[in-house]
């Protein structure tokens, strides 16, 4: 298939920052062009932004509702292949099922939709329409995260014992919502980010980068979480004790509280021969320890990163020296989700590196995760099953 695909967007009028970091992203490898879009609730933000990209007015849409009535009316081969889903968490379900039903592949942002019952709900849906829908948890598409993957997969850590992983931030440190503060303003209310704040925003993409890297799963959480900012009416802070399939453990924590951390995801997995650690600020390099022997530091970008990993070796694009980052993840992302879209136009099975990229199944996943955590701190940190 020779033409690029049409990509609409729901979300990311002006302001917000998650829809253009989609924009750039699906962008990025010149296979995608936007070319619809309800950008805002609000009509003329909507044909602001639609200005500001240089789209057709005509497919400048007042409200997603619209805009998959216009563009299932046009012929084939004008309407959209499918839509990305940037909006407040609220949003994402009702938005995702009407797209699906109508016969659109969806790109989401995370978390997938505002409880564990939604989250069911589109899985079905996705099976039903059989339609392509991604998930953006956009840290599991950097390079050195896949070779993490492949190297526990080939058994260079042994069997995986414990994982440590951690998301700090400190942004929210301060009560920036009563400020007028559009992102913290609807990441703190319930009515559109659902149960949980802090552990909803980030901390689902803590647990989402222990189960991919590791390959296991997260039967059972304690949790104990906290609102240090007064009045605030989500969770602020949080950390969890994990157990893990096929006997790990592990401990998460995530905060939006800690003056001077900005984006410190990083995570330590220890294996009976072996541990990996992996650090989102400085995403090039991935460290492996074993007994009696020095740190190695393997550097993305080298060749025997794509001879060990041909996962690492598709989602690198520099050569050696010259970092990729956060903008080259999510384009890794729209890049396997949009060859797997192609794959079915062409009625073919995608390949197994090409559907490298979350889906419906890590949406459950992470929606069952804020559940057990928010209903775990109730109790006191008391263990709860996923």
């Amino acid at each position: 298939m020779s033409r690029k695909l049409r990509m609409g967007m729901v979300g990311g009028g002006p302001g917000a920052f998650i829809g253009e970091v989609h924009r750039k992203a699906a962008r990025m490898d010149g296979g995608i062009e936007l070319v619809a879009g309800a950008f805002d609730i609000d009509p003329k933000k909507s044909a602001q932004m639609g200005r500001e990209q240089s789209i057709d007015p005509a497919r400048v849409y007042p409200d997603y509702q619209t805009m998959v009535d216009k563009e299932a009316a046009l012929p084939a081969d004008q309407r959209i292949d499918f839509v990305s889903v940037t909006t407040p968490n609220k949003w994402h379900f009702p938005i995702a099922k009407t797209f699906l039903e109508a016969g659109f592949n969806v790109m989401c942002e995370k978390p997938m939709t505002m409880d564990v019952a939604e989250a069911e709900k589109l899985k079905a849906i996705v099976a039903s329409t059989r339609k392509v829908f991604g998930l953006m948890h956009n840290y599991t598409a950097y390079p050195m995260v896949k070779l993490a993957r492949d190297m526990v997969a080939q058994g260079d850590l042994g069997k995986v014992l414990k994982v440590v992983v951690q998301y700090p931030q400190g942004w929210l440190a301060r009560p920036i919502e009563k400020e007028g503060q559009q992102q913290a303003s609807w990441r703190t209310d319930p009515k559109q980010s659902g149960a949980a704040g802090c552990m909803g925003d980030i901390g689902t993409h803590a647990a989402n980068l222990a189960q991919y890297i590791t390959g296991l799963t997260i039967r059972e959480i304690a949790a104990d979480l906290n609102t240090f900012v007064p009045r605030r009416r989500l969770e602020d802070d949080g950390q969890c004790l994990l157990r893990l399939s096929k006997g790990a453990k592990g401990l998460l924590h995530a905060s939006q509280i800690a003056i001077g951390q900005e984006n410190n995801l990083a995570i330590w997995v220890h294996g009976e021969t072996a541990s990996l650690e992996w650090h989102q600020e400085h995403p090039n390099y991935l460290y492996v320890d074993t007994l009696d022997a020095p740190t190695q530091i393997w550097k993305r970008g080298n060749d025997y990163v794509g001879a060990k990993s041909a996962a690492a070796g598709r989602a690198t694009r520099l050569p050696f020296g010259h970092p990729e980052a956060f903008l080259e993840a999510f384009a890794n992302n729209y890049c396997n989700f949009a060859d797997t879209i192609r794959a079915r136009m062409a009625r073919k099975k995608p390949d197994p590196i090409v559907a490298d990229f979350p889906g419906v199944k890590e949406g459950v996943a992470g929606m069952k995760f804020i559940e057990a955590v928010v209903k775990s701190s109730a109790k006191n940190a008391a263990w709860v099953k996923l």
